[in-house]
């Protein structure tokens, strides 16, 4: 019977199949942050339970360090206490821990790709709702809650009912400058953030084919703000490339082998998805959002919406609020608004080809007087390695603060956050009220749009895309 390259991985897991249709998941790889590790820790040990198998559950330091220069701990006193805590935790119970002193720290979604942790047809959990982006691999790789992550941790499995497939086809492909961001924002857009509620998502097209591993991380990382827990993307030739020498990623005659079985994690030809939709990839143009949601988005020079355009009045009043809240007009144009804030960033687009793109732009360039802008590394390989390229210095000839790796100001916790009031322009991937602090206005965006944002002192795309 035909297959989905979900259900081909789901079923190589299922270790039985449990009333009510639930069930029974073998979990290859757990990983862990300082924010809500510690309690389910305590919680397994409140119980008398052990880790199950702590080679296979994997730690890091990343919602709430401190991203200032030298730093050690969080910038807080709570901070420290959680970050201190899960040192010690990690420790007594055997559990890796990457930490600063270990030269392997950073986001939890950008080091487990990183480090080779991340692979084709393994299911991978966390317990962050962007755990979706390991997806890009070829794994089945979702967020889980707090109980969740307590049963994780004392079993090695977890409990979950099978979610409907869909396909999304990005068909065509992208015009210059457009990035992986915009079109994810893009069909956010278009399906609204319920749209991949109770499925799986498997992008797939030329258009997604074209995307390097980087840029296909992104797309998948986003998937959540649909309402899909995971999205995924066939491993190919691009994927094994990016695995090779990675130091948790098989090695020599095993990664032969390894490769071998990672090409039949594809859909068949005639495998049925319960959902297809179909994305015209030539129409997407650098996007924005504008409003308190990710489905709030348009064309970064097209107009803000109008709420009296909105036949339904639920969807009106929200649209209305969003607009209020936002201070902005019905059809303003975005490309016209001042900014405070640039924050370039976060599991989303903090990698070194993000921060390549940031560094075009802004090359040579000054940051706006009354801007304020920060580029936040994904992790200390990613810090490494532009600094050896040189990134930082055009950064930091520019304008901008260049920070240690963690989530920072996109989750709005620890002191890394917008004031209230101030609009930014963030790489991140919520806009919700308050999340990157009480009153801040986000407009989410990609890494080229944030740069020439800062440059300019409003929401800007760079010159090249302008002129296209």
């Amino acid at each position: 019977m035909a297959k989905t390259l979900f259900d081909k991985i789901w079923d190589q897991h299922v270790i039985e199949e449990l009333p009510g249709g639930v069930s029974l998941l073998h979990v290859d790889r757990h990983l862990m942050h300082e924010l809500t590790s510690v309690a389910a820790i305590r919680q397994l040990e409140a119980r008398g339970a052990r880790v199950h198998d702590p080679s296979l559950t994997f730690a890091t330091l990343d919602h709430v360090i401190s991203t200032r220069p030298g730093r050690t701990a969080g910038d807080e006193a709570w901070s420290t206490i959680a970050i201190e805590t899960l040192r010690e935790q990690t420790a007594r119970l055997r559990i890796p821990l990457f930490d600063v002193d270990d030269g392997r720290q950073g986001i939890v979604h950008v080091i487990g790709p990183e480090l080779g942790l991340t692979l084709p047809g393994l299911l991978l959990v966390c317990a962050d709702s962007h755990t979706c982006t390991h997806g890009a691999l070829g794994a089945i790789a979702f967020g889980i809650g707090s109980t969740e992550q307590v049963h994780v941790l004392a079993t090695q499995t977890i409990r979950q009912k099978r979610p409907n497939t869909c396909r999304v086809r990005f068909e065509g492909a992208t015009r210059p400058g457009v990035e992986a961001k915009d079109m994810i924002l893009y069909l956010v857009g278009a399906l609204g953030t319920s749209g991949g509620t109770g499925y799986a998502i498997e992008y797939a097209g030329p258009a997604i084919r074209a995307l390097p591993v980087e840029a296909r991380l992104t797309l998948c990382n986003v998937s959540i703000e649909l309402g899909a827990k995971v999205g995924m993307i066939a491993p190919d030739d691009v994927t094994f490339a990016y695995i090779e020498g990675r130091d948790y990623a098989p090695a020599g005659a095993a990664l032969d082998e390894a490769i071998a079985q990672w090409k039949q994690l594809a859909s068949d030809d005639d495998a049925v998805f319960d959902k297809e939709i179909t994305i015209d990839a030539t129409l997407i143009r650098p996007q924005i959002t504008w409003g308190t949601s990710p489905e709030h988005v348009i064309a970064i020079d097209g107009q803000v919406p109008d709420p009296l355009n909105e036949p339904d009045p639920a969807r009106r009043e929200s649209l209305e609020k969003a607009l209020a809240y936002m201070q902005l007009t019905p059809g303003q144009r975005l490309d016209q608004t001042p900014i405070d804030r640039v924050f370039i960033g976060s599991c989303t687009n903090s990698r070194l080809s993000d921060l390549r793109n940031a560094a075009q732009v802004v090359k040579g360039q000054q940051v706006a007087a009354h801007v304020t802008a920060w580029v936040v590394p994904g992790s200390l390989e990613v810090k490494r390695d532009a600094e050896r390229e040189g990134l930082d210095q055009i950064f930091l000839d520019a304008g901008f603060e260049w920070r240690e790796p963690g989530c920072s100001m996109c989750v709005g916790a620890n002191g890394d956050m917008v004031g209230p009031g101030e609009r930014c322009v963030s790489t991140s991937n919520r806009n919700f009220v308050g999340r990157q602090g009480p009153g801040a206005l986000t407009h989410l965006a990609s890494p080229r749009v944030a740069a020439a944002s800062a440059i300019s002192g409003r929401i800007s795309m760079p010159q090249a895309e302008a002129v296209a």
